[in-house]
């Protein structure tokens, strides 16, 4: 038992004795746990029938280091389509159109609702559907045509799979973020005479971005490592270059570990940007409108 000194609240000079108990449950169940995961790691590092030279050997092998690229390229193209398609079909979510706001529930339903592997071989194999890509003007004979194999390549496939995926989770949550601002502000849009369409780009989008952003991080960590699912249509990417390195030399773990550490470095760079973004966006965005700030600088902007 540990015995320390305290001032009495409102009384000056004044201390008694604190007595704290000793939590000998809580310092055993760490040492516990300490215990196993050096345990577990001992038996992985120790492994004789792990290379850890081989580990060091491909880390920085071209066609790793070709993956990673592949990999953050995709994630990019992805999430910025992501962005764009969920930003319009929330909007759409929330027309006042029922036709609109019909479609846009269908296609956060349909792509919720079937796995992303699905969507993946589903676009990689469009070709069965439609050998030819036809873009034609209506009652011409004008028109571009593109062989469908040429254009859906495991590249192709993967971005417009991962991207329309990733419209349908994104969409739900700008549209928790626009029904998120004050109605107040969207009256005050209608009062000074603005179209729907400006007091969504000018008002509610930026108030929203406070709620937007943080899960908008989330979704391209998550995107970093769901682009482990291209292995399945060659796309090329980190996974798909380390398996067919170990289909080769039957390095099967250790070229798994290579990725998983690449994984994890992305992984950790993401986070810390994500946390920069929030920093810059989304505190900024939440003192303004706590303080009245944002509708006090745009709404006489946009009378005007």
């Amino acid at each position: 038992m540990t015995v320390r000194t305290e001032p009495i609240p409102g009384a000056t000079g004044t201390s008694v004795p604190v007595a704290r108990a000793a939590r000998w449950g809580r310092w055993l169940a760490g040492a516990i746990a300490l215990l196993v995961a050096g345990w577990l790691a001992y038996l992985v590092v120790d492994n004789p029938n792990l290379h850890w030279d081989q580990v060091a050997g491909y880390l920085f092998d071209p066609r790793i280091l070709d993956g990673v690229w592949v990999t953050i390229e995709i994630s990019v193209l992805a999430t910025a389509l992501g962005l764009v398609l969920g930003v319009a079909i929330a909007v759409l979510r929330l027309s006042q159109n029922p036709v609109l706001s019909g479609l846009a529930t269908l296609y956060i339903w349909f792509f919720r609702g079937t796995p992303v592997l699905v969507q993946l071989i589903f676009w990689y194999n469009l070709a069965f559907l439609f050998p030819e890509l036809v873009l034609k003007i209506p009652f011409t004979a004008i028109g571009l045509k593109w062989d469908t194999n040429q254009v859906m390549t495991g590249f192709t496939s993967a971005m417009l799979g991962l991207g329309l995926n990733l419209a349908a989770y994104f969409a739900e949550t700008v549209r928790a973020g626009i029904q998120a601002v004050d109605r107040g502000q969207t009256e005050a849009a209608y009062a000074l005479g603005m179209t729907p369409a400006k007091r969504m780009r000018v008002i509610v989008l930026p108030q929203a971005l406070r709620i937007i952003i943080p899960p908008t991080g989330n979704e391209f960590i998550s995107m970093l490592k769901t682009t482990s699912l291209v292995y399945v249509v060659a796309g090329h990417d980190l996974m798909t270059n380390a398996s067919q390195i170990y289909k080769t030399n039957n390095l099967i773990m250790e070229l798994l570990i290579v990725a998983s550490l690449w994984y994890m470095l992305m992984t950790a760079v993401a986070t810390f940007l994500q946390g920069r973004l929030e920093r810059r966006f989304g505190s900024e965005a939440v003192r303004l409108v706590r303080s009245g700030g944002l509708s006090a600088r745009l709404l006489p902007k946009a009378a005007a």
